[in-house]
């Protein structure tokens, strides 16, 4: 009895760094989705933890929904690719700070509470220009550069 008590006390001890590491959870994934993390192609799919500096990646059929740990959503378009650069949230104060690139495609956002608590401390960079959210709604559209 005091092994298996043992196994599941370590099981607990090593999920728990990973499940600390989560920031975000995919809510929806359709048509061609993947998130890049540690060198690696995710195939996504709803359920799936999202992570600093995971990188999702749709495709020409593709759209992704996500929801992270402050309540804030994230919806990428068809052809899009946004990097979650730095994400801290404390669910006690609720203070945090969310950047995140979007390289291409499109982003709708609805911030969560960290904008609530700070105005300012969420930022998408986009190749042209960086946006400070203050609001609560917008969305974002980077087309592929002119050849």
């Amino acid at each position: 009895m005091r092994h298996i008590a043992a196994a599941a006390v370590l099981a607990l001890a090593v999920a728990a760094p990973a499940q600390a590491n989560d920031v975000g959870e995919i809510k929806v994934a359709k048509g061609t989705v993947h998130v890049e993390r540690d060198g690696k192609r995710l195939p996504a799919s709803a359920g799936m933890p999202i992570r600093q500096s995971d990188t999702l990646v749709t495709g020409p059929d593709g759209s992704a929904g996500v929801t992270f740990s402050d309540n804030s959503m994230l919806s990428a378009g068809p052809n899009s690719v946004l990097v979650v650069d730095h994400y801290t949230f404390d669910s006690t104060t609720h203070a945090g700070k969310f950047d995140a690139s979007l390289k291409k495609g499109s982003l709708a956002v609805v911030s969560g509470k960290i904008v609530k608590q700070s105005p300012g401390a969420m930022r998408v960079r986009t190749p042209a220009a960086i946006m400070g959210v203050r609001g609560t709604e917008f969305v974002v559209q980077v087309d592929e550069p002119a050849k």
